[in-house]
């Protein structure tokens, strides 16, 4: 219904390509925080970051569902930190450049970022801010033919080791969240720094603090109309909050798939446990609920890859699959007892690293208000023209 044979085809030159090429380097990026630059030429040389955007920049403008199996597949490696790092660079950074930078911007920017010589992030949430976009600080004040970025912004993915930064800033303070707007900000402008910070998980990926101090920044990289950001931010949180409810099955299937396999193997009382009948109807429980998501998730796709507006259904997927997936995690490293706590299986990691999907990308408190506002007080989202 979803994936025609091409698609099936890319998927297992993936898996292919993630076991030869990345799988062997997972435990020293797990270990180290840094994902070494080769494995970004590599992806870029085999157009994976190429897949949804335009060909005159080097990509193949494939259809959403190669994106699809390009998240699931990442998940399945079990590196949450590695999984965010690619495709933060890919369907954060690189979808504005795409959609709001002019024709310089993306020759030099999504050109680069394709080819995977370039880094982006995308720098929106603050230290004061966290979801509240339009609560935000940071101020890029017009002097001339340059705007004066002065501010902060926190748990940003690829914040400390990529090249350039997606910013949103206002500069029309006293507009609120009408005067924000969306600045291509190199990493080596000066006043820009930034701070690594430690996490419980996704230790593979660099997550960091910035601050501008006085960046001078060309009128030249402002992206899209000036105070028009929050209307870009909006239309684009569809998209990352589909790929964190995709991340979420996926990451729950890998889980699942891996302990049936350990139940098939491990025994007790003379027996191997898939034999036991409430273990069995927890995994009955949980792969009820991944078809259920996955199924709803392929859907909201299909909606967002024929142009819906999918706002209100992107919610859903991310507050629903991020909440079945922490609760079908903790079920499969109990199913493993002791294992299940033991750093050399999986689901330690795994566990560790499903716990930011509630959290990042909007918070399941947040995305309850969206769907509450659309439902009960029948507000009405729509894309920014």
């Amino acid at each position: 219904m979803y994936f025609t044979e091409e698609h099936e085809l890319f998927r297992e030159s993936l898996k292919y390509f993630l076991q030869k090429e990345v799988v062997p380097h997972i435990e020293k990026w797990e270990k180290t925080g840094t994902i070494d630059r080769f494995i970004w030429k590599k992806f870029g040389e085999m157009g994976y970051f190429g897949i949804a955007y335009p060909e005159e920049y080097g990509g193949m403008d494939l259809d959403l569902f190669y994106t699809i199996i390009f998240l699931e597949e990442l998940q399945k490696i079990n590196s949450g930190g590695f999984a965010a790092a690619m495709w933060a660079h890919v369907y954060l950074a690189m979808t504005h450049v795409n959609k709001e930078g002019d024709h310089a911007i993306k020759d030099k920017y999504l050109r680069a970022s394709i080819s995977g010589e370039m880094i982006g992030c995308l720098c929106i949430s603050e230290p004061f801010g966290g979801s509240d976009v339009a609560g935000m600080r940071t101020t890029a004040i017009k002097d001339g033919d340059f705007y004066v970025l002065n501010g902060s912004k926190t748990f940003i993915t690829n914040g400390v080791y990529s090249d350039y930064l997606i910013v949103a800033a206002k500069t029309a303070p006293e507009l609120g969240n009408k005067g924000i707007s969306i600045f291509m900000v190199d990493r080596e402008m000066p006043g820009v720094s930034a701070t690594k910070l430690d996490k419980l998980g996704w230790k593979a990926s660099d997550t960091g603090e910035i601050a501008f101090d006085n960046v001078r920044i060309s009128s030249e990289n402002l992206m899209g109309e000036e105070n028009k950001g929050f209307s870009y931010i909006m239309q684009h949180f569809a998209l990352e909050r589909l790929i964190m409810g995709v991340n979420a099955h996926a990451r729950t299937e890998y889980a699942i798939d891996y302990v049936i396999k350990y139940m098939g193997e491990r025994e007790a009382f003379g027996r191997t446990i898939d034999k036991f009948q409430a273990l069995r109807h927890t995994v009955a429980d949980m792969v009820s609920e991944l078809e259920m998501c996955k199924e709803f998730n392929y859907s909201v796709a299909k909606k967002l890859n024929d142009g819906q507006y999918v706002v209100k259904e992107a919610s859903m997927s991310k507050l629903l699959s991020t909440k079945i997936a922490d609760e079908a995690i903790y079920k499969c490293l109990q199913l493993l007892g002791g294992y299940g706590y033991m750093e050399e299986y999986p689901l330690a990691r795994l566990f560790r690293d499903s716990r930011l999907g509630p959290i990042g990308g909007g918070t399941s408190e947040i995305l309850r208000e969206v769907i509450a506002k659309m439902v009960i007080d029948k507000k009405e989202y729509k894309a920014a023209t």
